[in-house]
């Protein structure tokens, strides 16, 4: 039997918001303790790379609605390629969760936020036109284009998304929409498992910054998630052990590379679990090409036998659950359609690799995985 996704029990907390007259302190105590990620990762390094991932998600009320606000992706120049003049987003994509939190918080406090979920709610279908450059939004109720966009006909570009919205109020994907194109906010793939493992670091009383400064050739005042891009970590620095790829050889901190078609590597995530008792493991990352509701950070499953830990992660008998799909209904689809096909990708260059931090895998080692 599979296992249920189960990041997301610190959900659980939503109803923990006061009514009026003040919440049961010994129910917020026990909401609390049934969130806690050490029920089910332990007190070791899963537990505390759960931790950091719950630092991407936040919960708000929009419109009435408890929300589960997930972080966005953001990759410098990968929409304004037709733009009529240079944007960039926050923090170039690289911001850790705290910064990128409090300008979300900001975001969603304006007026322009506030006129955006009251459109979003007013009962009218409606074609929603994002124009990135400006950041701004604008709504159309041309008949003609509605029908355009109803048969899957798609106006929008890469800097201008267009979606079609019924009016029946915000979905989690509505805010998602509105934080990547009028927001700029977000964070790359790398910069997302660089401020994972700094988290994790961190819990072992490290400073990851300050350790591979030498190695990403660091000066003083420069922050080291600019310059640990997906590029590095595929590097061959003396911080970075690659991995045989064989299911035996995981462990939580590992970084899965996939390989982009010039050779290079296009994208990164990081491993939270391995459970070679039921066959799972699983994997966090940050990227766009995913179901609308899991658009930015998420998490992601391998399923093998258990009797065959040998096996390669390019395998094709493994069952990657991860479905890849356009960040925009209506745009160019990924050439794969799940995380096992972009894997396996491009076998000529070696397909997609693994590999550790040394300071990470001796932290794990330490902490007795």
């Amino acid at each position: 039997m599979k296992l249920p996704k189960a990041a997301f029990l610190f959900f659980i907390l939503l109803v923990s918001m006061s009514p009026p007259g003040g919440a049961d302190p010994n129910e917020e105590s026990n909401l609390t303790a049934f969130s806690d990620p050490r029920r089910i990762w332990g007190n070791g390094i899963e537990r505390i790379i759960e931790e950091a991932y719950r630092q991407f998600f936040h919960t708000r009320i929009i419109a009435g609605r408890v929300m589960n606000i997930r972080m966005p992706f953001a990759q410098e120049y990968e929409r304004n390629i037709l733009s009529e003049y240079p944007w960039r987003f926050y923090g170039n994509g690289k911001a850790g969760p705290q910064v990128l939190w409090a300008q979300i918080n900001e975001i969603m406090d304006s007026d322009d936020f506030r006129a955006y979920i009251e459109a979003l709610s007013d009962g009218r279908e409606k074609v929603i036109i994002f124009d990135m450059p400006t950041q701004s939004w604008s709504q159309s109720r041309d008949l003609f284009e509605i029908a355009r966009m109803r048969t899957g006909s798609y106006l929008g570009l890469l800097h201008r998304p267009y979606v079609l919205n019924l009016g029946r109020g915000p979905q989690e994907s509505d805010i998602y929409n509105y934080l990547y194109c009028v927001g700029l906010v977000g964070l790359d793939c790398s910069a997302f498992v660089w401020h994972m493992l700094d988290y994790v670091a961190a819990a072992g009383g490290l400073d990851l910054g300050r350790i591979m400064a030498p190695s990403l050739g660091i000066r003083s005042g420069e922050n080291a998630a600019m310059l640990a891009g997906t590029s590095f970590f595929n590097s061959r620095s003396s911080q970075i052990i690659p991995v045989q790829d064989e299911i035996r050889n995981l462990r939580p901190g590992d970084i899965l590379l996939f390989r982009a078609e010039d050779g290079g590597m296009s994208h990164s995530a990081l491993i939270q679990s391995v459970n070679f008792t039921t066959g799972v493991i699983r994997y966090v990352q940050c990227t766009d090409e995913a179901p609308l509701s899991e658009r930015g950070v998420h998490d992601s499953y391998i399923y093998f036998d258990p009797a065959n830990p040998r096996v390669s992660l390019s395998d094709p008998s493994l069952e990657w659950t991860q479905r890849r799909y356009p960040p925009f209904p209506g745009e160019q689809a990924s050439p794969f359609s799940d995380d096992g096909l972009r894997y396996r990708a491009f076998p000529q260059h070696g397909g997609g690799r693994v590999v550790r931090i040394r300071v990470i895998m001796e932290l794990v080692a330490r902490m007795g995985w």
